[in-house]
């Protein structure tokens, strides 16, 4: 099928001769099976493809589908049917929508329960809700509540019982298991690791509807306009469930998954490599993840700067030692495969980019397999500069500016407060960026990252590092061309240019004619993927 899209604003994010394509844009485009096959004035498409569908934007704005940079796919769909816990704001609320989540999904003993989204920082209390609040609920059923960030969790007894966590269970490597004051009772409280050992043992007693699930987990990209997303940290049983959706046909979106170096990655490599960089009904591995520390708003990020407002000295922590890092990225490298990791703080960055550029060195290898630093939260200006000379990717969470923006100017002070995903700076060395909501940490609305971006407000209404604000149209890059780049699909996605993929977005006007501080209000009216319809607002 042919379809003409015109009467619209048309945003190519296309380069011409190496510099953004602003002036002229296109009157209309055309698309043939699944690929953009024309771009100009109507009435020359119409010459060529005289009988194609017209589709009228009535004023409306096209442009290139967002690429998600880094989520987790499948946990997606696994958090979307656990009690939803993140519009409480007292360990009062935690306490009632957890109940009324049990009595609504029929739970008894036998069965566990799962929670997610709360932040201590938002509650009333300012705590964390351990088993002393969550033993309120059931001291029968285990219950586990996942902190926002899914770094930090919360226990009741009968879950710590379960995992057989007690007086005598040492903290293990990377990790935390909270006690209470002056002794080794744990406390409920998890951190990390210690969260890691509680979820194994939990979640065969979870109540789960497959077929819901997969549902839930690619719906809420397709209606913010994502075609194309990650599932960072595979581990085999999610790699399996790709595989299963894919070959159901269920799946009507990209997905690039990235095995979990440290749960056997290099054995699905090797086992799943017919997926690696290349699709198969959707599906394909794009490289390895690791994880190299915390969270910064749960005070776990791993920094070379103590914290504020707590235990003195404390710098959180890493996952794994020096050594180890240096191990698997030198596989990695070795096996000529790019590799994700996880660094909030900037001591694992450091850690990061020395260990690559160590592998690199013992190597030889000068391919550019385009390495991506996660998040990069508190990474430094110095890191930038070596990030450039590696060009390693930057995929940041710029979110953090609003959702946690006045909670890091707390926890690390003004200077480094305001310096929090430094996208400017990152973009002034020419280093590649995207970004990323972690979803289901923050739902994958691309729009709201673009706002933060532009306009790097908190939640208080308080400007974060006005020096790191970028325009709309960079922001814009960010979650087009340059997400694709990530994936080495730059020459397939990502702009609006013949030969290319018509993935494709609708949106109620274009965020390069909306005030800046209106741009989060901005509608995803049509999600198209490959040149059909996947996603349609009632409304349009």
């Amino acid at each position: 099928m042919e379809k003409i899209y015109y009467n619209g604003k048309i945003l190519t994010m296309a380069y011409t001769n190496g510099q953004e394509e602003l002036q002229q844009t296109p009157e209309a485009v055309l698309v043939r099976d699944g690929k953009i096959a024309g771009l100009g004035k109507v009435c020359r498409l119409l010459e060529t493809a005289p009988d194609a569908v017209k589709c009228d934007l009535g004023g409306k704005c096209l442009m290139p589908s967002f690429i998600d940079a880094h989520s987790h796919f499948v946990m997606n769909g696994q958090m979307a049917l656990c009690a939803d816990l993140s519009g409480c704001s007292s360990y009062g609320d935690i306490i009632r929508t957890l109940k009324e989540y049990i009595e609504e999904q029929g739970l008894e003993e036998g069965q566990a329960v799962l929670g997610f989204g709360y932040d201590h920082n938002f509650l009333k209390e300012g705590g964390q809700p351990d088993k002393n609040v969550l033993d309120q609920v059931s001291t029968k059923i285990p219950i586990l509540i996942l902190h926002i960030s899914a770094h930090l969790a919360c226990a009741n007894s009968a879950a710590l019982a379960l995992a057989n966590i007690t007086a005598s269970t040492p903290n293990p490597a990377g990790g935390v298991i909270g006690r209470l004051p002056g002794g080794m009772e744990p406390n409920g409280y998890l951190e990390e690791a210690g969260l890691q050992i509680l979820q194994k043992a939990l979640m065969p007693f979870v109540k789960v509807d497959p077929a819901k699930m997969m549902e839930q987990m690619q719906q809420v990209y397709l209606e913010n306009g994502i075609t194309t997303a990650q599932d960072g940290a595979s581990s085999e049983k999610e790699i399996q469930m790709l595989i299963r959706m894919s070959e159901a046909h269920t799946l009507v979106m990209d997905v690039v998954a990235y095995p979990m170096m440290t749960a056997h990655g290099q054995k699905m490599m090797s086992e799943y490599g017919r997926l690696y960089g290349r699709y198969e009904n959707h599906v394909k591995i794009g490289g390895y993840k690791l994880v190299l520390d915390g969270s910064p708003q749960g005070r776990s990020a791993w920094l070379t700067e103590p914290y504020l407002n707590g235990e003195e000295g404390y710098c959180g922590y890493p996952w794994m030692k020096d050594e180890e890092v240096e191990r698997y990225i030198q596989c990695a490298v070795s096996e000529h495969r790019q590799i994700l990791a996880h660094c909030n703080g900037d001591a694992a960055s450091g850690q990061f980019i020395n260990a690559y550029e160590k592998a690199l060195k013992s190597t030889g290898i000068k391919e550019d397999l385009r390495p991506v630093m996660i998040h990069c939260q508190t990474v430094r200006d110095d890191q930038l500069d070596r990030m450039s000379r590696l060009n390693m990717i930057a995929s940041v969470f710029v979110g953090h500016v609003w959702y946690w923006g006045d909670v890091h100017k707390r926890n690390l002070g003004e200077k480094r407060g305001n310096h929090i995903s430094p996208v400017k700076d990152a973009l002034d060395r020419n280093i590649h960026v995207n970004f990323h909501q972690d979803t289901p940490v923050t739902k994958p609305d691309m729009l709201h990252s673009v706002w933060c971006a532009v306009n790097r407000l908190s939640r208080s209404g308080g400007i974060i590092g006005a020096d790191q604000r970028i325009s709309v149209y960079e922001a814009l890059r960010c979650v087009t061309i340059e997400a694709a780049y990530e994936y080495f699909e730059e020459d397939s996605k990502g702009s609006i240019e013949i030969g290319k993929r018509a993935d494709l977005i609708i949106l109620d006007r274009s965020p390069m004619e909306t005030e800046p501080m209106r741009i989060r209000e901005i509608k995803v009216l049509e999600t198209i993927k490959d040149g059909e319809t996947v996603f349609s607002a009632s409304s349009f």
